[in-house]
Formats: structure tokens, C-alpha cells, sequence
């Protein structure tokens, strides 16, 4: 039995509630927490190549966003996850296929990541 090839998901969840030191902390906190979760093989900041020219850095996170590769097997469990974490909070989800079908979700309530999940579930079935 061979694995199903790893997806590609950016994870916006921008919180407009916080500052962005505290949306920082959420994100660090969030990808301490996501490494853990089994089928999650990677977790990264998203990396503007283009910061401010104000912050005369090389590099500089995009505050909110993270980039993870993930286990298909997995995705439901994934999004089970955020949805404890941040289902109330504006979420946008973009899930890239191996073979570069995208699809782009974006949820603010529980009720609507279960709608989320079974679309995704949907999507990344169809061959």
C-alpha cells in the first residue's frame, strides 16, 4: 500500500481583534501546537521576500499565516484542531494538491469548518 502524497495548506487566521505582537504569539503558539498533531510533516511561517523598506530586514514573517504540509489521511483531524483552537476567529484554508488543484475555504464559525471539512474531504478525493 503506498502513501498518498503530502498537501500543501496556508493557514491565514488573522485575528482583528489583536495587535500584531499578539498575533505573532498566536501564530508561535499555534505552530508549537500543529508540530505535535500527528500527519502534520511541516509547519512554517509564511516569509514576505519583500518586508517594508522601515524594517531594513531580509526577511520578515507574514504575521497570521503559516504554511504546513500535510498527510491527507489526516486533514479531517487537522481541521478538527483549528476549529477547537480558532473557530470563532476569520480563517481562510488554501489546500494545494500534488498534482496543483487548489481549493480555498474560509470559515469564522464551527458550524462552518464542518461544512469546510466535508468540501475539503470532497476535494481532495477527486482524482
Amino acid at each position: 500500500m503506498t502513501e498518498s502524497p503530502n498537501l500543501l495548506l496556508t493557514i491565514d487566521f488573522n485575528d482583528p481583534d489583536l495587535n500584531d505582537e499578539e498575533n505573532a504569539e498566536q501564530v508561535q503558539n499555534l505552530q508549537r501546537e500543529l508540530r505535535e498533531l500527528e500527519g502534520v510533516e511541516t509547519i512554517e511561517p509564511v516569509v514576505d521576500l519583500n518586508p517594508p523598506i522601515r524594517h531594513k530586514a531580509i526577511v520578515s514573517f507574514l504575521t497570521g499565516i503559516l504554511m504546513a504540509e500535510v498527510n491527507p489521511a489526516n486533514l479531517k483531524k487537522l481541521f478538527a484542531f483549528l476549529s477547537d483552537r480558532l473557530g470563532n476567529k476569520p480563517i481562510k484554508v488554501k489546500i494545494k494538491t500534488p498534482d496543483g488543484r487548489e481549493l480555498e475555504v474560509e470559515v469564522s464559525s464551527k458550524e462552518e469548518f464542518e461544512y469546510a471539512i466535508a468540501q475539503a474531504e470532497k476535494f481532495i478525493n477527486k482524482t
